[in-house]
């Protein structure tokens, strides 16, 4: 869907790297490696994203560190599309219309530092979670979003990772 609306490739990888978690930075040649592209393609990129006001750069020892403009008028919208592309919405709203006692769903590994590697890595918290529909959730979310989805179920998670829903 968003490979039609933004047909550079290079940019929508770097658009959910920085806007899926705003904890996401990187620099140049990290991004470079990150996305195996290259440096000049990346370069052109991340300037045509800071020009728009989408990016901001900060220099740290010698390296210009990029990041997400949480400030730019569009941000908030730019990330639900970023969620929205990869099917984080979709996941959220069937587990929770199908599951009372959840506490928490977490994203964890790739995702969650702004990889698009295919697999979406979910932790799922709370008590008493039926693992067998889990299952049977994921098969329905895969054919739903077409990304690999694996859950994990814990009673407590208190690691890294990007927070997409939280019991009040």
């Amino acid at each position: 869907m968003l490979e039609s609306l933004i047909t550079s490739k290079t940019r929508l990888r770097i658009l959910v790297k920085f806007f899926i978690n705003v904890a996401n930075n990187g620099y140049l040649r990290g991004l470079a490696e990150e996305l195996n592209e290259s440096t000049n393609s990346i370069r052109k990129e991340l300037n045509n994203l800071l020009e728009s006001g989408y990016l901001e750069k900060e220099s740290i020892q010698n390296k210009v560190i990029y990041k997400a403009n949480t400030q730019h008028p569009l941000f908030g919208i730019l990330q639900k599309i970023v969620h929205q592309h990869i099917g984080l919405d979709t996941i959220v709203e069937m587990i929770l219309q199908r599951m009372g006692a959840i506490d928490k769903v977490v994203i964890i590994g790739d995702y969650a530092n702004g990889s698009d590697s295919g697999i979406i890595e979910v932790v799922l918290v709370g008590t008493e979670l039926n693992v067998q529909y889990i299952d049977q959730l994921a098969i329905k979310i895969e054919k739903e979003i077409k990304r690999k989805v694996t859950f994990y179920v814990d009673e407590c998670h208190n690691g890294k990772g990007l927070i997409i829903y939280e019991a009040s």
